[in-house]
């Protein structure tokens, strides 16, 4: 049964919602908790978006899988292939964009020996690529195996590679060693401190069973079409997901940035509840409307308004003037974002971090007011 669901696109829209909510603070030191990483071992809601918008790739490729086998394996990796280079391009794109950069008064290029390689698109592409491989050939018995296989092998390298004081820390987990060695050091994300890449190589393995797990929701909900028994074995499914990874903390701890076998459990089990939710409220109740339609806006080009968030800010850093001269007669310089942070927004409340999040709110505001136009000229920006 090949029903259309429209709660999944406003499941994705709100991911992606959020994900520029989180991404683009007024001010990085001054966030409210929820709104933060969480500083290692532990899940935050801000480290439920990355894994949800996996999630919903997940779902959509299901959609998609069955005219991919109809299609045939010449037709398969021509798509994927081509769609896994583009994100990945697009990721390192972004990464290295504007290509040039101030220094003092000069315009300097931002040469590649210093750009970083992998990021968040580069992970959602490789993520993609592995679980669409898997799930094409393997079929959905054979994907369940391999994505149990996938999380277990994953925490046995973790224990096993680790430093044995403490494999799951930031120095003792082994794959930072690896992506340095592949990707060297250059390339490497730097902002723990240290160079450790969030998105890496080696802690890709069990993200891809993110992708893998929405397909196997996306799929559920087709053949079983709208009814309450569908319904509540998505929300059963889902709190046995979310108890085992909460249980598998107590040995490999939920951790995003080097992505634990139990941070996909754990995660993996409240997407399907918020998506559960969301089914209900939309399919079942029909209660649909203005929050609804500003969701799915986002959903409808989520790929383009997120490398938008992106791109914008950095583009606009270039064009920058005098703000402001201190009393040593040295130049500060300032462009739009940061200008309407500190004249607009940071002075709303003596808490600075209510003038940080009302910025945020205003580019969620200016962002969908984009996609919410290229959906009213049915402009949708495919990869």
């Amino acid at each position: 049964m090949n029903q259309r669901y429209y709660s999944l696109d406003v499941f994705r829209g709100a991911t992606v919602a959020l994900m520029i909510l989180v991404n683009n603070p007024g001010s990085w030191a001054h966030i409210f908790s929820p709104l933060e990483h969480a500083t290692w071992h532990g899940c935050t809601p801000t480290d439920l978006v990355f894994p949800f918008f996996l999630f919903a790739v997940g779902n959509a490729m299901a959609f998609v899988m069955p005219r991919f086998e109809q299609a045939g394996p010449a037709v398969f990796w021509k798509k994927v292939i081509k769609r896994t280079l583009l994100i990945f391009a697009i990721g390192i794109f972004l990464n290295w964009s504007p290509f040039v950069r101030w220094d003092g008064e000069n315009i300097a290029w931002k040469i590649w020996q210093n750009v970083r390689i992998f990021g968040v698109l580069q992970r959602i592409a490789l993520c993609y690529f592995f679980a669409s491989v898997i799930v094409y050939y393997a079929k959905t018995r054979g994907a369940f195996v391999i994505s149990a296989v996938l999380l277990l092998v994953y925490w046995f390298i973790c224990l096993f590679m680790g430093n044995a004081a403490d494999p799951y820390s930031l120095s003792g987990w082994f794959g930072t060693k690896i992506d340095i060695s592949l990707l060297g050091l250059t390339h490497i994300y730097k902002g723990e401190g240290v160079p450790f890449d969030p998105e890496g190589l080696s802690s890709s393995m069990a993200a891809i069973v993110q992708v893998i797990f929405g397909f196997f929701v996306g799929q559920y909900i087709q053949q079983k079409g709208k009814s309450y028994e569908m319904l509540s074995n998505l929300f059963v499914a889902g709190l046995v997901l979310f108890f085992t990874g909460y249980c598998w903390d107590m040995v490999f701890p939920v951790n995003k940035k080097i992505w634990t076998s139990s941070y996909v459990l754990y995660t993996t089990g409240l997407a399907i509840m918020a998506l559960g939710v969301m089914i209900y409220l939309i399919e079942f109740k029909e209660n649909k409307g203005a929050w609804s339609k500003f969701f799915d806006v986002f959903g409808k080009n989520p790929l383009f308004i997120f490398v938008l968030s992106g791109f914008l800010p950095r583009v606009s850093a270039m064009l920058r003037w005098v703000d402001h001269i201190t009393e040593d007669g040295k130049k500060v310089y300032t462009s739009f974002f940061p200008w309407f942070y500190e004249h607009i927004t940071k002075n709303i409340a003596a808490d600075l971090r209510v003038g940080s999040l009302v910025y945020a709110l205003c580019m969620i505001a200016m962002y969908w007011l984009i996609v919410y136009v290229l959906d009213k000229k049915k402009i949708y920006v495919k990869v």
